[in-house]
C-alpha cells in the first residue's frame, strides 16, 4: 500500500500515512542545531514517515526569528527533495489577510500548506468558511486546515467541517479535536472521499485511524516514527488486531510525552537518546523536569520502542 501523497480520479491531491512534525533543535548557545534537524527528518523518513512538517506546533515556529524558520524550510525541503517526500509547511496566523500573505510566499517546494482554525479572535464559523475560502485562494499548494479547539477555542460543527471540506484547493484537515466525540463520529461518517483525514491527537490516534483517517501528523512521531507509520499501515491494510495491539501499546507512551507543554518531553527524550545536542526550548516554555522524562523513558521501554523501532514483544 502506498502511504504518500497521491491524487484521486478527481485530479485532488490525497495524504495517506504519517507525516512528522520536527521539533527544531537548539545548540546549547541556543542557536538553531541544523545538523541535527537535517539528521533528525533523514531518521524518520527511513523509518516510514511518508514526509515531514516543518514549522508545526512542535518546532516552536512562534518563537524563532524569520531567518530561522527560514533555514528550517530549507532543511527540510532540501531533504524531502532528496528523499521524494512530501513536505508540509505551517503558514499564517489567527488572521486572513496575514495568512493569505504568508501563503503566497511559501517556499515554492512545498507539497502542501498547513493553516490553524483563527484562534483567539473568536470568528463565527461562517467567519471561519469565508477565512479558508480566502486562504485556499491565495495558497499556491493544496490547503490543510489545523482544527485544534483546545487551543483555539473554537470549537467547530461537523456541518462546518464538512462545508470546509467540500471548499476548492482545500486537501483535508488535521484534525487534533481532544477526543473522539459525537462532532467527530459525525464528521468522520460524512466526509467526502476526496478529504484527507490526518490524525492530530497522539493519544487518539488509533480511534481515529479506525474511523477512517488516512493517516497522522504526529509529534510523538519524533520519538518513535516506525512505531507510529506501522500503527498507520495496519489500519490502512485492514489489520485489525495489529493495529489495535499496537495502538493500545502505544497509548502510554503518548500520555507520558504529552505530561508537560509539547514539545518538552519530547525534546528531553531525542536529547537523552543523543538524536539532537540540548532538550532545549524556547521561553515562555520551560524544560522538562527530571520526572516527566523518567516517566517517558519508562514508556519507552513498556512500549518496547528504540530508537523510532517497535520490537516485537
Amino acid at each position: 500500500m502506498d502511504l504518500k501523497p497521491g491524487i484521486d480520479h478527481a485530479g485532488h491531491m490525497t495524504f495517506t500515512g504519517l507525516y512528522v512534525p520536527l521539533v527544531t533543535p537548539f545548540t546549547a548557545d541556543g542557536d538553531l542545531a541544523a545538523d541535527a534537524l537535517e539528521a533528525l527528518a533523514h531518521e524518520v523518513l527511513d523509518a516510514g514517515a511518508a514526509g515531514l512538517v516543518a514549522l508545526g506546533t512542535t518546532g516552536e515556529p512562534a518563537t524563532l526569528t524569520a531567518a530561522e524558520q527560514v533555514r528550517v524550510i530549507d532543511i527540510c525541503a532540501s531533504v524531502c527533495r532528496e528523499r521524494a517526500a512530501a513536505l508540509i509547511v505551517g503558514a499564517g496566523s489567527n488572521t486572513t489577510l496575514d495568512s493569505a500573505r504568508a501563503l503566497t510566499a511559501l517556499d515554492p517546494r512545498a507539497t502542501a500548506a498547513l493553516a490553524v482554525v483563527p484562534y483567539y479572535l473568536r470568528p463565527s464559523e461562517a467567519g471561519v468558511v469565508e477565512h479558508f475560502r480566502t486562504l485556499a485562494a491565495a495558497s499556491p499548494v493544496p490547503l490543510l486546515i489545523y482544527h485544534i479547539p483546545y487551543r483555539t477555542a473554537l470549537p467547530l460543527s461537523a456541518d462546518t467541517l464538512l462545508r470546509l471540506a467540500e471548499l476548492p484547493n482545500i486537501a483535508g484537515f488535521k484534525y487534533t479535536a481532544g477526543g473522539i466525540d459525537d462532532t467527530t463520529i459525525a464528521f468522520m461518517s460524512r466526509v467526502p472521499g476526496h478529504t484527507s483525514v490526518l490524525a492530530g491527537d497522539d493519544l487518539y490516534a488509533a480511534p481515529l485511524l479506525a474511523l477512517g483517517a488516512s493517516g497522522a501528523i504526529l509529534a510523538c512521531a519524533n520519538v518513535a516514527p516506525a512505531a507510529y507509520a506501522d500503527l498507520i499501515a495496519a489500519w490502512r491494510r485492514g489489520e485489525l488486531e495489529s493495529g489495535r495491539e499496537l495502538g493500545n501499546r502505544l497509548a502510554p507512551l503518548a500520555a507520558a510525552l504529552f505530561t508537560e507543554p509539547n514539545p518538552v518531553v519530547v525534546k528531553a527524550v531525542l536529547a537523552a537518546q543523543g538524536r539532537i545536542p540540548t532538550p532545549a526550548v524556547r521561553l515562555p516554555l520551560l524544560p522538562a523536569s527530571e520526572g516527566s522524562l523518567s516517566a517517558a523513558s519508562a514508556a519507552i521501554a513498556a512500549a518496547q520502542v528504540t530508537t523510532g523501532f517497535v520490537r516485537a514483544g
